[in-house]
């Protein structure tokens, strides 16, 4: 893959929502977009001296056992990366606060488990390709970890180019156009749109508070800077508090603001 042709994988991989990744543990009832977990992780990438960052996608690792019930090893989102069709899947077991109960997993998403990232990466002639990928691995680890909450154990690096030297600084492209926030009077909406970090609610699922039998689930977008895993706890229990009995409270953070 060419520098272009991975600047191009690299928008339209930030153009689309990508697959629903858990968030925290089992216990913990959130999923985030790769999209948003990508907003995180490539400027932490891009940091890296030498290193042109290309495609990065964020899958379920198969060398780890998982969290329980929800977990599988197979990528349920390979076969289309929108939101056409999402709804609640398969229950995961929840280990969660007292009353959490089992946590639906999204159709399409991954179920609560150790992660593994894979990105291709242009190296930059000057720094030694072990020394280059150590600290590259470095980064996205901790990025995965302490800026998004994401449970990743491991991370394949591709290099698919050597480069003379750091190709031209790209024009920062434009967020893509954001959705009107929708208009909702619903309790649950209302409570978690007070917990700090929370952006505004969201309806790329569907409503922004979509319920079913003895449960609930509301869609976010995070404010950038916070940590979405930290705002979804928050989220959930602010949103458990207002749901009035629902047995399981989850949260979906489609994108970062």
């Amino acid at each position: 893959m060419t520098t272009a042709e991975g600047w191009t994988a690299a928008v339209r991989d930030r153009l689309a929502p990508g697959r629903l990744l858990p968030l925290g543990t089992a216990g913990d009832g959130a999923w985030i977009t790769e999209r948003a977990a990508r907003g995180v992780l490539a400027p932490a990438a891009a940091a890296v001296r030498g290193a042109v960052p290309g495609t990065l996608r964020i899958g379920p690792d198969p060398t780890e056992a998982g969290d329980g019930p929800g977990d599988a090893g197979a990528d349920p989102a390979e076969a289309g990366d929108g939101p056409a069709g999402v709804g609640d899947g398969q229950a995961g077991a929840g280990d969660g606060p007292a009353g959490a109960g089992p946590f639906p997993v999204p159709a399409g998403g991954l179920g609560p488990g150790p992660l593994r990232i894979t990105a291709d990466v242009g190296a930059v002639a000057g720094r030694p390709l072990p020394e280059l990928s150590e600290e590259l691995r470095a980064a996205l680890l901790g990025a995965a970890r302490d800026g998004v909450g994401l449970r990743v154990t491991a991370v394949d690096l591709r290099v698919t180019e050597l480069l003379d030297a750091e190709p031209p600084e790209a024009e920062q492209a434009p967020p893509p156009p954001g959705r009107p926030a929708p208009a909702t009077d619903d309790p649950v909406a209302l409570a978690v749109l007070r917990v700090a970090g929370v952006a505004g609610v969201t309806d790329t699922w569907g409503p922004p508070v979509h319920r079913s039998p003895g449960q609930v689930r509301v869609e976010l977008a995070v404010t950038a800077g916070h940590r979405p895993l930290d705002v979804a706890r928050a989220a959930r229990s602010a949103a458990t508090a207002a749901a009035e009995g629902a047995t399981a409270v989850t949260v979906l953070v489609s994108e970062l603001r």
